[in-house]
């Protein structure tokens, strides 16, 4: 098959899938992702590509989804587990859970970049994302007010 000639190169493509991203490049991250997913079709860290990316975009709807797409192919991928807690404790309504999966995942690896990852994630939530006032503890009237503020203060051009 035409395609096994490149099977060496999954792993550099998959690398520089994820350079994509942290450049934000996100139509070579794409192209990059696609091509390692075309080498290996079933390979978990395809999924978990395409979800740091959309975690990255802040799509966390999306990122969500390949995290857990890569955990129905691989249980026990502890970077997609991190991954899918830490998005989990970004969104309103399941941030206890998310919580709960890096604390777990913490507890349970027995790989110290894995552990630090989860510390370095934990840490975030509790400065930023549970940090007061958040979005969910300001009134509506209040973010508006505000907005309404940060534009009058504005210098006209």
């Amino acid at each position: 098959m035409v395609l096994d000639e490149f099977k060496d190169r999954f792993t550099l493509f998959l690398e520089s899938g994820f350079i994509a991203v942290n450049q934000a490049d996100e139509d070579s991250a794409v192209k990059l992702f696609n091509a390692a997913e075309m080498v290996y079709p079933d390979h978990v860290l395809t999924r978990v590509g395409f979800g740091y990316m959309y975690l990255c975009k802040l799509e966390i709807k999306k990122a969500i989804e390949m995290f857990e797409g890569a955990l129905k192919r691989e249980p026990n991928n502890e970077i997609a587990k991190s991954l899918l807690g830490f998005c989990f404790s970004l969104t309103p309504d399941q941030g206890m859970k998310g919580e709960k999966i890096l604390e777990e995942t913490k507890n349970e690896t027995k790989d110290k970049g894995i552990k630090e990852l989860n510390n370095v994630l934990l840490d975030f939530v509790d400065q930023f994302v549970k940090a007061k006032p958040s979005p969910e503890t300001l009134p509506a009237s209040s973010i508006a007010k505000k907005q309404a503020e940060m534009k009058s203060k504005k210098p006209k051009k």
